[in-house]
């Protein structure tokens, strides 16, 4: 069992949760490539076996979320979970058109302060550490990037705002919801978050826990969607080693190849997948081998 499972994560599960889980279910090492908060949902890729050392290749992805953010509302978590810091009572009836044009004024690169209640560590401790000791700390400003952001309904008696929102690693969407309130004249707050894609891995490809677990005797099923080393990298070029080579390229000596810096797929001489290696300045280095 090596590669990536994409779990379609469930409300109340944290995501150290879903890898326990699943860990158990496989008796194998898992990972995971990024944490949803457990109010969140969506797409969780989990890494099992060796795929846990593609973690590397994959923590800088962009991602899709769809949020609904509740207007009026502010509270210390910046979503609908935390402790209520103020209300307002916000009656005014927007228009469509005024509040995708403040959404498409926030695309562009730009610094954000993470919230407090996030596991962003300053000097070794965690920033929810510090918020839950109610002791100040200075909040680094960390450069994020919204490539698109588009406005997919608005529910007046409601005051909710839902989006689907492009974005760049490391983007708080709950950060984004207050932005976008002040923006708007009032206060607001993450009511729900639904991460649908993680580079290039969609919800429409992922599996509840539930699923998982009443397929686990389903060997067709489990092979349908445990993506392979082999696939994860199918799209880049392949290289064909023969046994001399293969030999010298599994004990870690670096074999010349004049081709461009990339990662590429290796092959022995029967055309079976061995793993990954990297090629730096002419020179092809293994790195994750099956």
């Amino acid at each position: 069992m090596e590669g990536i499972i994409l779990i379609n994560k469930e409300k109340d599960y944290t995501s150290h949760d879903v890898v326990a889980i699943v860990k158990k279910m496989f008796n194998e090492k898992v990972g995971h490539t990024g944490t949803l908060d457990p109010n969140a949902t969506g797409v969780l890729p989990l890494l099992i076996g060796k795929g846990t050392k593609l973690s590397k290749y994959l923590i800088e992805h962009d991602k899709t979320y769809k949020a609904v953010l509740k207007l009026g509302i502010k509270t210390d978590t910046a979503d609908i979970t935390g402790n209520v810091l103020n209300t307002v009572n916000y009656s005014e009836k927007l228009t469509n058109k005024h509040i995708q044009e403040v959404l498409c004024g926030i695309k562009g690169k730009q610094k954000q302060y993470p919230p407090m209640y996030s596991a962003i560590k300053v000097n070794g401790k965690k920033l929810y550490e510090y918020a839950r000791q109610n002791k100040q700390i200075e909040v680094p400003l960390r450069e994020i990037e919204i490539y698109d952001i588009q406005l997919n309904d608005y529910n007046f008696k409601e005051n909710e705002i839902i989006f689907t929102i492009d974005c760049s690693k490391g983007t708080y969407i709950r950060t984004i919801c207050e932005q976008i309130a002040e923006k708007l004249d009032t206060i607001g707050c993450m009511k729900e978050l639904q991460r649908l894609r993680v580079g290039k891995f969609k919800i429409e490809d992922a599996v509840t826990i539930q699923e998982l677990k009443d397929n686990m005797s389903n060997a067709s099923y489990i092979e349908k969607h445990l993506i392979s080393f082999e696939n994860i990298f199918k799209n880049n070029k392949k290289i064909i080693l023969d046994n001399k080579k293969m030999m010298l390229f599994f004990n870690g000596v670096k074999l010349n190849y004049k081709l461009d810096d990339d990662i590429y797929r290796i092959y022995d001489e029967k055309m079976k997948f061995i793993g990954i290696g990297i090629i730096k300045d002419n020179f092809l280095k293994r790195d994750i081998i099956l």
